[in-house]
């Protein structure tokens, strides 16, 4: 049994990349709600529980929304960006332009004829209520992501750049293999499978191609909005998740400290999520110039690869570099 969504020539051909730091504001919320948790983010949870405990969030308007007995929740939460890269600011902007019929449409496929107060108060004001919702996220983001932005982002860039090249090296039905092993796209169809489908169902698709938006505080599955007011999107897990909380937390391998040096190894090992020669320098205490000069022995070393991805550069350990810190 699979979800399905008729997927041409001419709306593969519109279909791109975006990243939303409101896609992961929304995650990660839902991962405090222990929806979906996955236990790679543990060490974000941790932290998250104690900035928490220090100060809570209020968030009358948007948990209720995000977190409750239903299987699904409001696809207005999370608009499709309009472009690559997209500010929180947007993204807000976005879910504020949602109309009130489609926010009203929406809870109603959520919750039904009976749901919650807080749901209905939405629903009978659902102008003003959106703009209570984007000050709740506007606050959440700057709590629980803003602090790890910067990383997160180079993993979501990585990602996207990893991707671009599955595309153009085997083209969509690569494509969309190498982005989870529960979906398949072939002639003209994208076809989500797995356990979590139990019947046959077809995705009323938005207008033009589709949005494939990577994700890293989110669900191990992927999420395709089955209904939306703005255009589809693919929310997927993005690759290097599992190094983002532990690279540059331990001690590098002896091994790589006698053959490179102290400095060199623990550069390897903070480089096992990707990150730019700005976040690097932070991270370790030095000036971006020593960064630049470790990374050039690195790279010609073939323990560092580098990728641009818009106006970053993005710097990653290697399959060498991760066998000499002893972690492929």
């Amino acid at each position: 049994m699979a979800l399905t969504i008729d997927l041409g020539v001419a709306e593969l051909a519109a279909t791109r990349f975006a990243i939303s730091p409101l896609s992961e504001t929304v995650s990660a919320l839902q991962q405090l709600g222990d929806r979906d948790r996955q236990p790679i983010h543990l060490p974000w949870l941790r932290w998250a529980a104690d900035e928490l405990a220090r100060h809570p969030l209020d968030l009358p308007r948007t948990w209720p929304l995000i977190v409750s007995d239903r299987p699904a929740w409001p696809e207005f939460l999370v608009p499709a960006p309009r472009g690559a890269g997209t500010s929180l600011e947007d993204d807000l902007a976005a879910l504020r332009r949602t109309t009130a019929p489609q926010v009203r449409a929406s809870l109603l496929r959520v919750f039904g004829d009976d749901p919650p107060a807080a749901v209905a108060e939405l629903a009978a004001r659902p102008v003003a209520g959106l703009r209570e919702i984007a000050a709740e996220l506007r606050a959440a983001h700057d709590r629980l992501i803003a602090p790890h932005w910067s990383r997160i982002r180079a993993v979501l860039e990585a990602d996207v750049v990893h991707r671009a090249r599955q595309l153009a090296a085997g083209g969509a039905e690569r494509l969309f293999t190498d982005l989870h092993p529960d979906l398949r796209w072939r002639d003209g169809r994208l076809m989500l499978g797995g356990a979590r489908w139990r019947a046959e169902r077809a995705v009323n698709r938005g207008p033009g191609g589709l949005v494939l938006m990577p994700v890293v505080l989110g669900s191990p599955y992927v999420l395709i909005k089955k209904s939306t007011s703005t255009q589809t999107t693919v929310r997927y897990p993005a690759r290097g998740v599992g190094a983002l909380w532990t690279a540059g937390t331990r001690a590098p391998a002896g091994s790589a400290v006698r053959l490179l040096g102290r400095a060199r190894a623990d550069l390897l090992e903070a480089l096992r999520s990707p990150t730019t020669t700005t976040e690097l320098a932070r991270a370790l205490g030095v000036t971006p110039s020593a960064v630049s000069q470790h990374l050039g022995v690195l790279r010609e070393s073939g323990l560092v690869a580098r990728e641009r991805s818009g106006r970053h550069v993005l710097y990653m350990t290697t399959a060498l570099g991760a066998a000499l810190l002893g972690t492929t």
